[in-house]
């Protein structure tokens, strides 16, 4: 399925068109129909000869009701604009073209209806020079009567050739859905409908609305039921988790986590503009909202939402001046934008955004982001970014960090010599970064992470501690299981400071406090109850290691623990 929507004035007959197309009336409240005129949005859809399905958005035409217009084409690619051969170009219709020009639209059909009153040759003419100077360009233009019938068939097939040529959609996009009308249904509850502009929604999808998550119950396109809707289309879900006087025209179902919500932005007019008011109207997809506007250049804007919208870096926004009528196009650039606090500090940023604002440059700014974060925005990641974990890390700048390091951990070292190097959290602080988890990636040999701490794998003890420690391995050669008592290793220089590192260091085997033997000591201690019968008592245990009871009985429980033997009911053990 394919979406367009009309524009036009008032008089000039796009509901009648779109009857005569889709043999579906557009308007649906009954003021419309008595009156002859769209007050709110109106949709039809029909499948055309050549086997395409179009679905069509009929935007009000009368100046009143320009806030509904912008709702019904700010999602849709495709205008099908609609001018009376007896009347011709019009102030509706200039403001309509205008507002399709400043959203960009480049696929469009000119369609002269009323060609049974008057000549439309030269309205079509006419109209067509006009839609060339907008971003319109070179657009078809077919003649029609919706009274009597004539053209609609050729009106058709030009359909048929635009809509052939449009761009197809990315159905793998996140949704962001634009509500233009909620309702309930008896026995369903709420239902919101949209035009589904990019991506794929499916029954039972979970989406985020304004803060909470609500599910798919059920899904409809075009009257029909279906379990699933890929864009371009029109559908309308009945939602599950959401009151219908908690949802409104403007709101925005989203894929989670997939969009940044943000009140504060930095765009790019298409259009330069020397002076802007002081607030404008936002339009974007169906949403409407007030903004406060800070000038940075001709070409560059702030903008301070009344409220906050999902946008993304790229998003085209409408930016209306209620007094005037005025519209200006711009691009979203920046939905995170850095504060303004020096003197010059607009300058500066209106130069950085319209030298090629991108995403290398954005991540150069911020230089450490979170990566769902980034893309939230908007940007894809730059192909010289470094991923570490969660986390996203300007090019160059993880040499730059890790390149720190070693100073960081020789400064740690000097000030604690026992201990094997800094934690995490001080590498952390010392190069100011937002998480513990980037010390992971900034880490080179001949540094290593290991159990939380950042060690030099070829460090070793200070020269006295490891002169004592070798001392005791020698004793412990002789005897393993001859631990030094405390006095001992105390006399030896090795006190708790100084054991704690060689069992760090793995030097040393702490079994209990004050209790430490050589690497190795439970293949040997397993080794020498093998030759005990099975099960053994402590003092069998003892005996078979040629130990003390104070070194006998930690080393049983140690044993234990680690699984090497098991303790029997009696008090007896057994190897496992």
């Amino acid at each position: 399925m394919q979406v367009i929507a009309t524009a036009g004035h008032v008089d000039h007959g796009k509901s009648s068109l779109v009857t005569a197309l889709t043999g579906m009336q557009p308007d649906r409240w009954e003021e419309e129909r008595r009156r002859g005129l769209t007050i709110d949005l109106g949709f039809a859809w029909t499948t055309l000869p050549g086997g395409r399905t179009v679905a069509v958005v009929d935007v009000p035409g009368h100046e009143r009701f320009v806030g509904n217009m912008l709702a019904g084409v700010g999602s849709v690619p495709a205008a099908l604009v609609v001018v009376a051969a007896d009347d011709g170009w019009s102030a509706q219709t200039a403001e309509h073209v205008a507002v399709l020009d400043a959203l960009g639209v480049r696929d469009a059909l000119l369609v002269v209806t009323k060609s049974d009153l008057a000549d439309p040759a030269p309205v079509l003419a006419d109209v067509r020079a006009r839609l060339a100077e907008t971003s319109l360009g070179d657009v078809p233009g077919v003649a029609a009567s919706s009274r009597t019938g004539d053209g609609v068939p050729a009106v058709a097939a030009a359909l048929e050739e635009l809509l052939a040529g449009l761009p197809a959609p990315d159905t793998t996009a996140p949704v962001r859905l634009w509500v233009d009308r909620t309702f309930t249904i008896r026995g369903a509850g709420t239902v919101v409908t949209g035009t589904l502009a990019a991506g794929t929604v499916r029954t039972g999808d979970r989406l985020a609305l304004a803060g909470r998550d609500v599910v798919v119950r059920g899904l409809q396109s075009l009257g029909q039921p279906v379990e699933a809707a890929r864009a371009t289309a029109r559908v309308a879900l009945n939602l599950r988790g959401v009151a219908v006087e908690d949802i409104s025209r403007g709101d925005a179902l989203l894929t989670p986590d997939a969009f940044r919500s943000t009140g504060e932005l930095d765009v790019v007019l298409v259009h330069p503009a020397q002076r802007l008011p002081a607030e404008l109207v936002v339009h974007v997809g169906s949403a409407t909202v007030a903004a406060r506007v800070r000038p940075l250049d001709d070409a560059t804007v702030r903008l301070r939402l009344g409220g906050p919208l999902p946008l993304r870096v790229g998003d085209r926004l409408l930016l209306r001046d209620p007094g005037t009528r005025t519209v200006h196009g711009a691009d979203v650039a920046d939905v995170d934008p850095p504060e303004l606090r020096r003197r010059g500090a607009a300058r500066v940023r209106a130069a950085d955004l319209t030298a090629g604002w991108d995403a290398d440059a954005d991540l150069a700014r911020r230089q450490v982001v979170l990566r769902s974060e980034f893309v939230a925005m908007g940007w894809p990641v730059p192909s010289g970014a470094t991923e570490v974990g969660r986390w996203l890390l300007a090019p160059g700048l993880a040499d730059e960090l890790a390149a720190r390091v070693p100073a960081v951990v020789a400064r740690y070292r000097q000030l604690r010599p026992l201990e094997p190097g800094p934690p995490t959290a001080v590498l952390r602080s010392a190069l100011e970064l937002p998480d513990a988890e980037l010390v992971a990636g900034l880490v080179r040999p001949p540094l290593a992470l290991r159990d939380g701490r950042v060690v030099a794998t070829d460090s070793g003890l200070p020269e006295p501690v490891q002169r004592a420690v070798t001392g005791v391995l020698a004793r412990l050669a002789v005897e393993p299981f001859a631990a030094p008592d405390t006095e001992a290793l105390a006399a030896a220089g090795l006190g708790p400071r100084e054991l704690a590192a060689a069992v760090r260091d793995g030097q040393l085997v702490r079994i209990a406090d004050g209790v430490v033997l050589a690497p190795g000591v439970e293949d040997r201690a397993r080794r020498a109850l093998a030759a005990v019968p099975q099960p053994f008592t402590l003092s069998q245990a003892r005996q078979a290691w040629g130990t003390s009871r104070r070194v006998a009985v930690p080393l049983a429980e140690w044993l234990d623990a680690r699984g090497v033997t098991e303790r029997l009911p009696d008090a007896t053990r057994r190897l496992r």
